[in-house]
């Protein structure tokens, strides 16, 4: 223990001294007398770091300074100002008289118990005026943070800094490294401001557990490219190709091999196609809800299945039920109306209504496409795959591309996909449940992106399938963590996220374009009364203002319990990495050549 005490106090002693603890301070917030060697290099954002005795033990203080002041009382005096007002300085005064105050919080306290282990603890007292307050350097925090080594990960540097920022993404299971429950995650920021490139680095951070699954709802089809190697923009992030090396088996589904196998979801679909439409059953009133349910009904009881709706003797069959006159009585009551109906089914051309409007609903439940997996399939495998005793096998990543460009031949629009998400994550839960009473910990992450278009705070009252994937997500936001079921949520706003969603997340990043407005007034709620932090928030400048792509910085607020830095609930700040070789490099990610 000897050597480990002597090899950190040397490490510090040889790192630059920033200033000491000066008056006054609290156990919340501290003074730090800045040094005049160190007064002209950029202090805010610094990881800084002193020592103190607290119960006959040594301590090691860790935070980051969230402000600097400057102060010069005989600048302050009216007269002197008078005098300065004329001649624009006073030598004798100007300058050399100048302090710098700076205001640090603590955001992490370890002890040195000599066990070998430095231990956290907390800021139960103050350490005396004068103490020593030094600028943490990656040494420092290696050789603190030594004992958990396996476990650290990097998304970063400390905000306008040198030190890789220590982080740590534990799985959702008990044992080494597990947290033993499941958290959820919220990356919010603007467009540009990086919070996706976040989310796929996070992504990998779990990724390196081999007993845990991950599932991406991807309704951008962004993380389904960067899975098959169509990565564009500056940062590149070649995931198929990690996650291929960590032994991680990636599948893509799309809209053209995810097959949907409910006849309530067939309902649900051709109430929204202009099937109905076409045949005078508009929206307004329930008859075109009754003519979606009567048909539904009919079909299965004639044992039609939902994977040969897409065949032609299947649309003749429900056009003949459609043509049938105690069906039209259902859909209609008045005479009027039903005569109406049989007309328009007597002028229609059957041929352009099985290609042009039946068969793109039908092709969504079709079985014998390449590749092919029905939703309780695809689930089912990336749940079980792996989880037997002594299996080999890493658990997988299953990606679900739900964006429009896969979808061509087929009837989609944003209702369909809300609608189809609603599914996923219907079944999603039911597998939860199923494994939660088997026992079982689920040890699940599920990202989602454009989360504040899937569950807002506000929805339009007629868009029932919305409102579907919002009430799924809230319930499972309240009661997943049990089952070991953990979400994602990516969001370009706070504010118009659901509140619920938002209460339940124990971890958060916070990237530009959330200091003004209402944006502002949820951040601030969330952070509380931590005043300095949202100040050096307000500092972040937009990625896209950089001269060019080299100096483009993505600089995060976190809060949570993602880092051993961060334990006292403090927010940290962090400039992610703005190039791919500096995150492998970082992480010890080697590269394969599969794709």
């Amino acid at each position: 223990m000897e050597i480990i005490t002597e090899s950190v106090e040397q490490t510090i002693s040889q790192t630059e001294r920033l200033g000491v603890v000066g008056s006054p301070s609290s156990t919340s917030q501290l003074a730090m007398d800045i040094l005049g060697v160190a007064a002209g290099r950029k202090l805010v954002g610094e990881l800084a770091l002193f020592r103190f005795p607290q119960d006959g033990l040594e301590h090691y203080a860790i935070g980051q300074i969230m402000e600097v002041e400057l102060r010069n009382i005989w600048h302050e005096d009216p007269t002197m100002r008078s005098l300065i007002r004329q001649r624009g300085r006073v030598d004798a005064v100007s300058e050399r008289q100048d302090t710098h105050l700076g205001k640090m919080i603590v955001s992490a306290v370890f002890q040195n118990t000599g066990s070998n282990v430095y231990e956290p603890s907390i800021l139960g007292t103050v350490p005396c005026t004068g103490t020593p307050i030094h600028v943490v350097t990656d040494e420092v925090l290696d050789t603190i943070l030594r004992p958990y080594q396996n476990q650290i990960y990097y998304l970063g540097h400390v905000y306008g800094s040198k030190p890789k920022l220590p982080l740590w993404f534990k799985h959702f299971d008990k044992g080494p490294d597990g947290a033993g429950e499941a958290y959820h995650i919220g990356i919010f920021g603007k467009t540009g401001s990086g919070k996706s490139v976040l989310a796929k680095m996070v992504l990998l951070a779990y990724a390196r557990y081999p007993k845990m699954a991950l599932l991406v709802i991807d309704p951008q089809g962004e993380f389904a490219k960067d899975i098959q190697g169509q990565t564009s923009g500056e940062f590149s992030l070649p995931l198929g190709k990690i996650l291929n090396n960590q032994g991680k088996k990636t599948v893509v589904m799309t809209v053209r091999n995810l097959v949907l196998d409910t006849w309530e979801l067939f309902e649900q679909i051709l109430y929204e196609s202009p099937f109905f439409e076409r045949l005078s059953i508009p929206k307004k009133g329930d008859n075109r809800e009754i003519a979606c349910n009567i048909l539904a009904e009919k079909l299965a009881k004639a044992r039609v299945k939902l994977a040969e709706l897409y065949q032609p003797v299947s649309f003749e069959k429900a056009w003949s039920l459609l043509s049938d006159d105690k069906v039209q009585k259902v859909i209609y009551k008045s005479e009027s109306a039903r005569e109406r109906f049989a007309s328009m089914l007597e002028e229609a051309d059957k041929n352009e209504f099985y290609n042009d409007y039946w068969k793109p609903v039908a092709e969504l439940f079709r079985e014998d496409r390449h590749g092919a997996r029905s939703v309780n399939n695809a689930l089912g495998w990336l749940l079980q795959f792996g989880r037997e005793k002594d299996s080999p096998n890493a658990r997988p990543v299953l990606v679900v591309d739900l964006s429009r460009e896969q979808a061509k031949g087929m009837f989609w629009n944003d209702k369909i996909q809300s609608l189809v998400i609603k599914r996923l994550l219907d079944a999603l839960n039911a597998n939860a449940e199923y494994y939660y009473l088997q026992g079982q910990n689920l040890n699940t992450l599920v990202i989602i992106d454009e989360a504040h278009r899937l569950a807002p705070r506000e929805l339009p009252r007629d868009d029932d399938a919305a409102k579907g994937v919002r009430s799924i997500l809230v319930d499972a936001a309240r009661t997943t963590r049990k089952y070991g079921l953990g979400w994602l949520f990516i969001s370009q706003t706070l504010s118009s996220l659901d509140i619920e969603i938002v209460q339940q997340m124990r971890i958060f990043f916070f990237g530009f374009g959330l200091g003004l407005g209402q944006e502002y007034q949820a951040l601030r709620q969330l952070v509380g009364s931590s005043g300095n932090a949202l100040n050096l928030y307000q500092l972040f400048r937009d990625p896209h203002s950089a001269f060019d792509m080299a100096s483009r910085q993505y600089s995060f607020m976190t809060i949570g319990p993602v880092s051993p830095l961060s334990f006292a609930g403090t927010p940290l700040f962090f400039n992610a990495f703005n190039a791919v070789e500096a995150f492998l490099e970082a992480n010890n990610f080697r590269m394969s050549s599969a794709p």
